[in-house]
């Protein structure tokens, strides 16, 4: 409910702004919510431009198959509000080829759709050194640190963490450290205060100038996925992670796009989604054969500056906005 009125307030204020501004050229409207391309496509209407629709995650795709939808009639006025904004758009981003492919089953003619990916700031964000300033505050320097980072949601499998967790607390050296907040973080700061998971520790948000720093202080990174949620979103925390110059284990279907970025760049493992016994090994492996994992984190990094760096992103997006513009 909360979420929902932080979503009304602000497309009143950005229709309002919307309508008072100079006519732009084109207007670029990035999802979730699915709603915001109502809000472009009424200022597109009153400018009289085009619009561009970007798509992050698929709605309501997404929140059916995490079971936060049910009710049929509601799924039905969602589906019929994303065919209208996809009929309605100029242009639609979609940030993989999945996501690309999605759409194409949904009908939406494959010459409004374009595949361009999210960036990362390579300059910002480089490979350092282990030994910092952070880890020697988190007490993490002697410590085999499995990391996840971001979004606190409903997306990510935090269940099959700590059950991972539980079975490597044989390994004193191993520490999981979880960053971040959002929709969850009250259960996880829950369950961790039980006290059943010594190995865990959590974070809140941290202020951007200490973010290349705890991605340094990690020897792996996560990406953890629930089942069936990696075909309607995609994690662009995986190209943070690369950019770090960091190894990754992620957990998900083997035909999506996140497992094919982590095989293409060579820079992890790939796990099924909620097997904890699986995601254990992977973490084990990434432990007994630590002199492996400079290599998948140069893999990586090298990866992201070649498809994924600002600026070739951006000049993806000039592309498009010249040819709507002319």
């Amino acid at each position: 409910i909360a979420r929902l009125w932080d979503y009304l307030r602000f497309h009143l204020v950005t229709l309002w702004l919307g309508l008072r501004l100079p006519r732009p050229k084109v207007i670029l409207a990035p999802s979730p919510p699915l709603t915001v391309g109502i809000i472009a496509w009424l200022l597109a209407c009153w400018h009289r431009v085009s619009f561009v629709y970007n798509v992050q995650e698929i709605y309501p795709d997404v929140a059916v198959q995490l079971g936060m939808l049910r009710n049929r009639a509601v799924i039905g006025v969602l589906a019929a509000l994303e065919r209208f904004i996809y009929a309605r758009a100029h242009k639609i981003t979609v940030i993989s080829e999945w996501f690309r492919r999605n759409l194409l089953e949904k009908g939406v003619p494959p010459d409004k759709l374009v595949v361009i990916p999210n960036f990362v700031d390579t300059d910002f964000m480089y490979p350092r050194a282990r030994q910092n300033d952070f880890a020697q505050q988190q007490h993490l320097l002697d410590k085999f640190v499995i990391q996840y980072a971001g979004n606190i949601g409903l997306t990510q499998d935090f269940e099959t963490i700590l059950a991972a967790a539980t079975l490597l607390q044989d390994q004193p050296d191993i520490q999981f450290v979880l960053v971040g907040d959002g929709a969850r973080r009250e259960w996880l700061a829950g369950q961790l205060a039980q006290g059943l998971y010594p190995n865990v520790c959590l974070l809140p948000y941290l202020p951007r100038s200490v973010i290349p720093d705890l991605y340094a202080t990690a020897d792996v990174c996560l990406v953890p996925l629930k089942a069936g949620t990696a075909s309607q979103t995609f994690p662009s925390k995986i190209y943070t992670i690369m950019a770090a110059g960091r190894a990754v284990i992620a957990t998900a279907e083997p035909e999506t796009e996140l497992a094919w970025v982590v095989e293409q760049a060579k820079s992890g493992w790939v796990v099924t989604p909620g097997l904890a016994a699986d995601l254990a090994a992977a973490v084990r492996q990434a432990y007994q054969q630590r002199a492996t994992l400079n290599a998948y984190g140069s893999a990586g990094r090298a990866y992201v500056v070649a498809h994924h760096s600002r600026q070739a992103v951006a000049e993806q997006y000039a592309q498009l906005l010249q040819v709507l513009t002319r």
